[in-house]
């Protein structure tokens, strides 16, 4: 075993800054940032180009965790730029010793003096380089499974744009009528977390707004509430079908479509009785991504909060039923190839954290 100090050095502050206002889209060089995003933008700026790499990228303020084997420029404070003191050393084994790390998270703080605890097992070069073919490997299928997810989300999209148009824009002019005039809005609650009656055996299934990331919902996260804790709270039952979307945090205006009844909380708001309204809940579930710009749109960039207000001010195409079917009908044979897909990779994942548990413990 190693310490940090052992092995690392900060090698921040030969780094050169580029302000978030000159990020582009393309250009000749990375920068890299904090964010969970592995480049942030471009440059062609040649001043200050940070080339002693490979390196190994510490989120100060987020704990991400980066290997960047490219010359580059930092996007912002809370970077920190990690060196082997180690001519010999393998970056890649450093790399995922680190992410195998666990350190707390303290909110919007720094955590670099966390990570600078941390000891890491280091055997001789010939093992390191064993463990890093063997995590790449496997990182390389969870990465092609995460693609797949990805190009069968687009699909879907790709085959509503084609059907409908984009709802920020309507294009094909369809009368527009509003989500609080077509659906029933509901909100729910959390019952009292100082009430271990309300949490212990409970059977209610209870989900946060952490579940809404534009997925379809087939179990929860394990979370239940007891009956004594539903009778006391504002907690409601959402039934099947039912499009649920995050009022606030990280997810707002993200969304998720019931395939199991379960309580949430009070964050997140229930889009329901959707096919009495002569609607289609897979129309709806998608539809509603479409207008997750203008839940960003809420506010002037600070802490932004959704309403059920705000909901239902939200426009909704008046559309033929037929033709939100033949949609949607699409959409669960492209869902069905996600959730095969979603497996394999659970199954890739768990290998790979058990891996990692071996190799660094």
């Amino acid at each position: 075993m190693k310490t940090f100090d052992e092995i690392f050095i900060d090698k921040t502050k030969y780094g050169v800054k580029v302000q978030t206002s000159e990020y582009g889209e393309q250009g000749k060089h990375i920068i890299i940032d904090q964010g969970q995003t592995q480049i942030a933008g471009y440059t062609d700026c040649e001043d200050g180009l940070f080339e002693e790499v490979p390196v190994v990228i510490f989120g100060d303020h987020t704990r991400v965790i980066k290997y960047v084997e490219d010359p580059f420029f930092l996007g912002a404070d809370g970077v920190k730029v990690l060196r082997s003191k180690d001519n010999n050393a393998n970056y890649k084994y450093l790399y995922y010793a680190l992410k195998n790390a666990k350190i707390p998270n303290t909110g919007y703080n720094r955590h670099f003096k966390w990570l600078k605890e941390v000891k890491i097992k280091y055997p001789d070069r010939e093992r390191q380089d064993e463990i890093v073919v063997i995590l790449d490997k496997v990182s390389d299928v969870i990465q092609k499974r995460q693609n797949e997810l990805s190009q069968l989300e687009d699909l879907i999209k790709a085959r509503f744009v084609e059907l409908f148009g984009d709802p920020m824009v309507n294009p094909k002019g369809y009368k527009i009528q509003k989500y609080g005039e077509l659906f029933e809005l509901n909100a729910g609650g959390t019952p009292s977390k100082t009430v271990p009656e309300y949490w212990e055996n409970g059977t209610i299934s209870w989900i946060g707004s952490n579940m809404c990331q534009n997925v379809i919902l087939y179990e929860n996260d394990g979370k239940y509430i007891s009956q004594d804790g539903y009778d006391h709270s504002s907690a409601r039952l959402f039934p099947v079908d039912t499009v649920l979307i995050a009022l606030v945090g990280a997810t707002i205006g993200k969304t998720a479509l019931l395939k199991f009844e379960t309580s949430t909380n009070q964050n997140v708001l229930g889009v329901r009785h959707i096919v009495e309204s002569g609607y289609n809940p897979m129309f709806v579930f998608y539809y509603t991504q479409f207008l997750y710009q203008k839940f960003m749109n809420i506010g002037d960039g600070g802490f932004n909060m959704a309403s059920k207000g705000f909901v239902s001010e939200l426009p909704m195409y008046d559309v033929d039923l037929s033709v939100q079917n033949e949609f949607a009908t699409f959409a669960n044979k492209i869902d069905k190839s996600k959730v095969a897909v979603q497996r394999a990779l659970e199954k890739t994942q768990l290998l790979f954290d058990s891996l990692m548990q071996d190799y660094f413990g």
